[in-house]
């Protein structure tokens, strides 16, 4: 692996993104870049200022009930209810509040969520949070998800997008393919890395990566 690449966000240069290059393998794709967020995600200075870019990027117009959590998103999504609560996005659920929750995921790879968090999820207005959107698989299975357990998906936000919309849904979010032109996420059967024999450097998920 190569040396990390710093990115700051433009409009707060307390947001970083590390972008580490090199030939990753993740559940979904070959990408020759690891985006790190550890920082974005579990230090507080930096999940509030993450969660603080996000909010200005929803229309105070939009109604969240939930928060659905994916890529280990929970601090950041506590404070971007916060957030949204603080600008007047409006909460129609019967405590006028934001919950924030996490899917299980099954043996099979489904999304599950259980009996006691089902009435946060049933009816409501879901706002998906995510680390990273880049094949839009995660998204997809998300989205199947809610509407299985009878959600209504009012946005989509991640740090870093490689897209602006998936399954017809506009992606908000704080980092782009502009910030990392050379980002380039594959196939596995398709990946350009491998057939030029570069050695795989990680594997790599929500949760971080580990070195061959």
């Amino acid at each position: 692996m190569q040396e990390m690449i710093k990115i700051p966000l433009k409009e707060n240069p307390n947001v970083v993104l590390k972008a580490i290059p090199g030939h990753f393998i993740t559940p979904n794709s070959h990408v020759n870049f690891y985006l790190d967020m550890t920082t974005i995600k579990s230090r507080l200075s930096e999940a509030s200022a993450a969660a603080k870019e996000l909010s200005r990027q929803i229309d105070p117009s939009t109604i969240v009930d939930t928060i659905v959590c994916m890529d280990g998103c929970e601090i950041i999504g506590a404070y971007l209810a916060e957030e949204l609560t603080k600008a007047g996005v409006l909460s129609i659920n019967f405590h006028k509040t934001i919950y924030i929750v996490t899917p299980e995921t099954a043996s099979t790879g489904q999304l599950v969520f259980r009996d006691n968090i089902q009435p946060m999820i049933k009816g409501k207005n879901v706002l998906l949070l995510m680390a990273s959107a880049t094949t839009g698989q995660t998204i997809m299975k998300a989205t199947q998800a809610l509407g299985y357990y009878g959600a209504t998906i009012s946005g989509i936000s991640s740090v870093f997008s490689a897209a602006n919309s998936s399954m017809g849904i506009p992606i908000k979010s704080l980092f782009t393919i502009k910030d990392i032109p050379e980002y380039k996420a594959y196939d596995p059967e398709g990946c350009s890395m491998c057939r030029e024999k570069k050695p795989i450097d990680a594997f790599a998920n929500a949760y971080g990566y580990s070195s061959l």
